[in-house]
């Protein structure tokens, strides 16, 4: 997981920043999760062996409770991703704020 602002960035971008900051393969069937400067939007990228995928999700209250990163980056468990893309804090598991009307 990496921390920067994912606004304006597609696959490609992200791609790129794994690569040159990371220094990782982006194309190696890991997710890479980016996180926006407000800490309420983020993105996943993953490339399957046949294409790239981009999952973006913005919290409407709230905010992506983000591990501490030290050297560009953190690994984590997918019960933590689960946690972090479900708005609740993986730090102490608690269930978040849902929006009850559209609009």
């Amino acid at each position: 997981m990496a921390r920067d602002g994912p606004y304006g960035r597609g696959f490609p971008g992200l791609a790129l920043q794994v690569q040159e900051i990371l220094k990782q393969d982006p194309f190696c069937g890991h997710l890479f999760c980016f996180r926006g400067r407000r800490s309420n939007h983020m993105k996943v990228i993953w490339h399957d062996g046949q294409g790239s995928c981009t999952f973006t999700k913005k919290l409407e209250r709230g905010r992506f409770i983000w591990p501490t990163v030290e050297g560009g980056a953190v690994t984590i468990s997918s019960a933590q991703l689960s946690y972090l893309l479900s708005g609740i804090d993986w730090r102490n598991p608690q269930q978040a704020w849902r929006p009850t009307s559209a609009g």
